[in-house]
C-alpha cells in the first residue's frame, strides 16, 4: 500500500487514536501508516487491514512509534505480540487451504 492507497477511513482512525484534529500532518500520517503496513507484513505475513484487527492495531502501534520518533523500539517492545500474529496468520492460512 502506497501513501496515496492509505484510506480516509483508516487515516481518520489513525488520527482520532493519536487524538490528532488537524489535517496538516496528513501526507506524513499517510506514509507512517503506509510504511508500518509495509513492516508488519514483512515481520508477520500478508493480511489485510481493512478486516484484521490485530494487524491494524500493529500497524497503529508502529507508526505511532514512528510519530514519535522511537520506531527503534517497536519491535523490542511488541515481539510477543508480533510472533503471535504471525502464527496466528500462518494457522490461518492453513486453515482455508
Amino acid at each position: 500500500m502506497s501513501p496515496e492507497e492509505v484510506s480516509a477511513e483508516l487515516l481518520q482512525d489513525f488520527k482520532a487514536r493519536m487524538r490528532i484534529t488537524h489535517d496538516t500532518e496528513d501526507g506524513n500520517l499517510r506514509w507512517l501508516l503506509s510504511s508500518s503496513y509495509a513492516a508488519v507484513k514483512a515481520t508477520c505475513g500478508d493480511f489485510d487491514i481493512a478486516t484484521n484487527q490485530e494487524g491494524k492495531e500493529l500497524v497503529f502501534e508502529r507508526a505511532r512509534y514512528a510519530y514519535n520518533d522511537s520506531v527503534e523500539f517497536f519491535e523490542v517492545n511488541f515481539m510477543r505480540r508480533l510472533h503471535a500474529f504471525g502464527i496466528s496468520l500462518v494457522v490461518l492460512e492453513d486453515e482455508t487451504v
